[in-house]
């Protein structure tokens, strides 16, 4: 799945639509971060991939080791590039490109340009240099976010004393994005059955996910070998040294607070103020993160039930206990019988658009009222619209019929940053009854979604790990108590991990926190971000 950052702004409901499509795009999505079914499939914001590494194995106790002060003589031309700014159609923002390696290991094999975005510090008041942000996925378009949100949208004091910055990582949006199927091939892959009840359905879903890697593969071979986390995070410190800042001062929402972590474990004696909103655990393997996140997905759907039978309009049910049974016997009539939605290119409404569109609303809980209105004109009216609406939003779909390139960078990094968590369905099936229990209503399909890496064309590189980042500055670990797709659990083992950390928590719904009408959230960061004054430890916001 894909975690990521939805925007405040946006009128589509969103997840990291769900999250992940521009991470502000939908109020919240990260993610990264980022997981469902569909989506999940392609999204699992690392946490649909990685094999059966399991905490307290040697991976997952391995810290990540820092690189070397000195930057290596080879790298040296690309920290000290100049940067050519220019207009770029949007108000109060310039654009440009920047040259790095496509393999750190081996700079002298070629290029890769990444696309760079900012608004200059507006004053009045001292310039503290540049904040980036990054909004999640992965697959997020960091620009997109900075463009429709964080460079408008985040406070006034904040945006008075930096320069918003943002780049879209490789292989994403404006970055040599990697593109995998065309918008007809995309319909149909978004209809597969991602539950097969047989094994013709299971070999249906296993040539969709054959066919979808294929396409990425055929896109772009050679940067599909070089999309990792890791890679990423060097690239945000050539950034950090063409900007002129001597610290990387960052916000990163969901999977954006794994590249922001990974960032610290690499150069932890370059970190500014740091803050990590909607926290992964690099530690853990892919089942268990996938699983973890199936979980919180469900904490979620039960914070939605008990809310929707208060309400006069809830089609689901008069007792919370019984909402989530009637949706997934809801799901299973889709599934033998989809339900017409008047798209006009012949799209219904089955089962794996009504999940996706379902769990796209599970991201904040500001899309509930549009999740209840949607149900009921598909349960009552025959009408999948606003359904698909919602699940149209999670993949970015546009109303062209064409897609963003979120899902295929979304998978692309994912396959890369961990192995794949299963490796046949068979495994799948074995697993179904643990996942089914940590969700009745998603499990199921999250479970199978894991196993679109296994058919990747290209070899993983990353394993579990911790963060320990020793000698960073103060960084701020924010987590959210029912966020559905980065579990708070995931906040308090990345604090646990990091030697300077400061957890924030904020006891509420939905996905990250900051900027989401929490005063004592937002309070406490922009004190850091501004003053350069962390929290006290553990605070706790309501």
């Amino acid at each position: 799945m894909h975690t990521r950052r939805s925007s405040p702004l946006s009128p589509d409901p969103s997840p990291s639509g769900p999250g992940p499509r521009n991470p502000r795009r939908s109020r919240r999505r990260a993610g990264t971060f980022g997981t469902l079914l569909a989506v999940a499939a392609l999204l699992a914001s690392a946490c649909s991939s990685g094999g059966a590494t399991h905490a307290g194995s040697p991976a997952a106790e391995a810290a990540l080791a820092a690189l070397p002060r000195s930057t290596p003589a080879a790298l040296s031309p690309y920290y000290g590039q100049k940067l050519t700014w220019r207009s770029c159609g949007v108000p109060g923002f310039q654009c440009t490109t920047m040259r790095v390696p496509l393999d750190y290991k081996k700079p002298e094999a070629g290029d890769t340009r990444l696309a760079v975005a900012r608004k200059e510090a507006t004053g009045p008041g001292k310039r503290l240099g540049s904040l980036l942000v990054n909004p999640g996925g992965p697959g997020g378009s960091a620009i997109g976010y900075l463009q429709q949100y964080a460079g408008i949208g985040y406070p006034t004091d904040v945006r008075a004393h930096y320069d918003m910055v943002a780049v879209d990582p490789r292989g994403v949006a404006r970055s040599e994005p990697v593109e995998c199927l065309d918008g007809r091939e995309m319909d149909a892959y978004t209809q597969t059955d991602f539950t097969p009840d047989d094994a013709k359905e299971t070999d249906e879903l296993v040539v969709a996910y054959k066919r979808f890697a294929e396409g990425c593969g055929r896109d772009a071979p050679g940067l599909l070998r070089h999309v990792s986390t890791a890679e990423a995070a060097r690239d945000m410190d050539v950034l950090r040294s063409v900007l002129g800042d001597e610290k990387l001062t960052y916000v990163g929402a969901s999977y954006g607070t794994f590249l922001g972590a990974t960032y610290a474990g690499l150069f932890p004696d370059r970190v500014g103020r740091m803050v990590l909103d909607g926290a992964m655990d690099p530690s853990l393997p892919a089942r268990r993160m996938n699983l973890d996140q199936t979980a919180g997905f469900e904490t979620a759907f039960r914070a939605f039930a008990r809310d929707c039978v208060r309400q006069p309009d809830c089609p689901l049910g008069t007792k919370a206990g019984e909402v989530g049974r009637n949706l997934k016997a809801f799901f299973e009539k889709l599934d033998a019988q989809p339900v017409p939605t008047g798209d006009e290119d012949g799209r219904e409404l089955g089962e794996s658009l009504a999940t996706t569109g379902v769990i796209a609303a599970m991201y904040d809980e500001g899309s509930w009222p549009q999740l209840r209105d949607a149900l009921t004109s598909a349960m009552q009216e025959k009408d999948g619209a606003g359904l698909l609406a919602l699940s149209d939003s999670y993949y970015e779909r546009e109303a062209d019929g064409n897609y963003s390139n979120l899902m295929f960078a979304n998978a692309a990094v994912n396959c890369v940053d961990l192995p794949p968590a299963f490796s046949t369905p068979e495994e799948v099936r074995r697993s179904l009854p643990t996942f089914e229990k940590a969700s009745p209503v998603f499990g199921e399909g999250l479970a199978w979604a894991t196993l679109n890496c296994a058919y990747w064309p290209v070899a993983p590189t990353g394993e579990p790990h911790r963060i320990e980042a020793r000698g960073a500055a103060p960084i701020v670990v924010v987590g959210t108590t029912r966020d559905p797709a980065t579990p708070y659990r995931w906040a308090q083992a990345l604090s646990r991990q990091l030697s300077s950390s400061r957890l924030l928590t904020y006891d509420g719904d939905g996905h990250t926190a900051y900027g989401r009408g929490s005063t004592c959230i937002d309070d406490a960061i922009n004190a850091y971000l501004v003053r350069g004054t962390p929290p006290t430890r553990d605070k706790r916001c309501g």
